[in-house]
């Protein structure tokens, strides 16, 4: 956990625009390289800028690699898959008449390779470096904010958990978008062999633990099936979203930045802490604790967080009232 890094990369077709970004975290700073050009309309070129990705096996291999920049990041991170990917319940969900998001997701876990750097410094990435990546694809609001929202507004509830785990012979994945008063409109588990073979897991609940004072979780626990129990503990940095993108107010996905522009900067430990918006919607690192027989399986992974407005389960109430 002494160091995590984050790539991505989106096409939006209707916009005409193609962005990517480049994330590590180390020593308490979270350096971002973020990339924006414009499409032209093709959907071939994985390339934005400095960061590229080629497809060296589809859906089994693929290699990240980001070239010298004017700003401290560079490295090339090959990805391995363990097993096939998981396909993600359809995530489709309207605000009032108005079609808000409507996409689906593949997840897959894996290890990496290779080497990045931080001011020269070079790390080299063993392949025992646990790791996930995810694909989607459909409609989100991207792009600048529609001229005329919708009367009752655009986000005001949202409630998001998304945490792929690593174990040494298997791999999880738990997720759960929740309405206000704590209906699940899309949830699943997924808890895949080493031998690929999937057990799936509709109808899991789970209760949450709050850091005081904030809308971050000390502690998850989910109970899928009434033996098969997870727990998710934070062991490590909290690693902003907005380095990728997400909720950013100028390098948003899709925003137009003109043919190319290429931007980097950091957020310290301070920065990401609860309250600044850059770091609402967060990822944590997190011991995993997969009890489902005799003995446990302990490992590790991610627990995404975003939490707007009221979830009435885990008492959260107002817009962003912490718990």
């Amino acid at each position: 956990g002494s160091v995590f890094f984050a790539a991505a990369m989106g096409f939006y077709p209707q916009l005409g625009i193609v962005d990517a970004a480049f994330c590590v975290l180390v020593d308490g700073v979270q350096h971002n390289l973020r990339a924006s050009r414009r499409s032209g309309g093709e959907r071939l070129d994985l390339s934005v800028g400095p960061i590229s990705i080629a497809i060296d096996a589809p859906l089994e291999r693929l290699t990240l690699r980001v070239a010298a920049n004017d700003g401290p990041l560079a490295g090339e991170l090959h990805f391995t898959a363990r097993h096939f990917p998981i396909e993600e319940p359809r995530f489709t969900r309207r605000n009032g008449t108005r079609l808000f998001m409507d996409y689906t997701r593949m997840t897959q876990n894996g290890h990496w390779s290779g080497w990045l750097s931080i001011d020269g410094q070079r790390i080299d990435v063993g392949a025992d470096w646990a790791g996930t990546r995810d694909r989607s694809w459909g409609i989100r609001p991207v792009g600048t904010a529609e001229p005329q929202p919708p009367p009752q507004g655009n986000f005001l509830q949202f409630f998001w958990l998304w945490t792929p785990c690593n174990f040494a012979d298997r791999s999880l994945f738990f997720h759960s978008n929740d309405d206000g008063e704590g209906a699940p409109w899309n949830r699943r588990a997924v808890l895949v062999g080493g031998d690929g073979a999937e057990r799936h897991y509709a109808d899991p609940a789970f209760a949450a633990e709050w850091q005081p004072g904030t809308r971050r979780l000390s502690k998850l626990t989910a109970d899928f099936d009434g033996s098969t129990r997870l727990t998710l503990t934070p062991s490590g940095p909290i690693f902003a979203m907005s380095g990728l993108g997400y909720t950013h107010p100028l390098w948003g996905h899709g925003f137009d930045h003109g043919d190319l522009e290429v931007a980097h900067d950091s957020l310290s430990e301070a920065e990401r802490l609860w309250g600044n918006p850059l770091a609402m919607h967060v990822q944590a690192l997190v011991r995993a604790d997969l009890a489902d027989g005799d003995p446990s399986d302990s490992g590790i992974g991610v627990l995404e967080q975003l939490f707007v407005g009221p979830h009435a389960p885990t008492g959260l109430t107002g817009l962003m009232d912490p718990a």
